[in-house]
């Protein structure tokens, strides 16, 4: 019985030494990649921050923002960030290139995308989208708006039937047609 006590006493000894080790470790330094500037959708990272709940976890964290010249999987392969926030279908495009990534979490249910339009521009559905000029970001945010287009017959090569798309122009938030349905995995 003794000896039960003794292993059971060291046993407890080494492990309160090693959490009082692990307490005294450097944080893990983690750099995170966002996917556009710093504005609201990104808060949440930036009050823990703030907040210190990374510190909690043993994480020093630094938030790299995005901008119109940044595509995070690149930042990500170049090895100018450990994590990054993208959009699903631009990841797994980014998986299918060969880009060893690994999806920890999504926190976006659904996609966001949706076309806006003049009110005069006679647009009042997505079957009206036939010989319009659309435009949507690269980037990964194509990659749901063709497959949107796909899914309602309506060709992207720019035929006089179809629709053409250019990357200049920009998705928005608001839509005239209302939501596209969203994309899954």
């Amino acid at each position: 019985m003794k000896t039960y006590l003794k292993t059971i006493g060291v046993a407890a000894a080494g492990l309160w030494a090693g959490m009082a080790a692990t307490s005294a470790l450097a944080a893990d330094e983690v750099t995170l990649q966002l996917k556009w500037v710093t504005q609201a959708q990104f808060g949440g990272y930036y009050v823990a921050l703030d907040q210190g709940f990374y510190d909690e976890e043993g994480l020093d964290v630094t938030i790299k923002p995005g901008g119109p010249d940044i595509a995070p999987p690149q930042v990500i392969a170049g090895g100018g960030a450990d994590v990054m926030v993208d959009w699903m279908p631009a990841a797994l495009a980014s998986r299918e290139k060969g880009l060893a990534l690994v999806n920890i979490a999504q926190p976006f249910k659904s996609s966001g995308m949706m076309l806006t339009c003049r009110k005069d521009s006679g647009i009042t559905s997505p079957e009206d989208f036939r010989g319009k000029t659309l435009g949507v970001w690269f980037f990964g945010n194509e990659y749901p708006f063709l497959s949107w287009m796909s899914q309602l017959g309506i060709p992207t090569e720019g035929a006089m039937t179809g629709s053409r798309y250019s990357s200049r122009a920009s998705t928005s938030t608001r839509s005239c047609s209302g939501r596209r349905p969203a994309s899954r995995p």
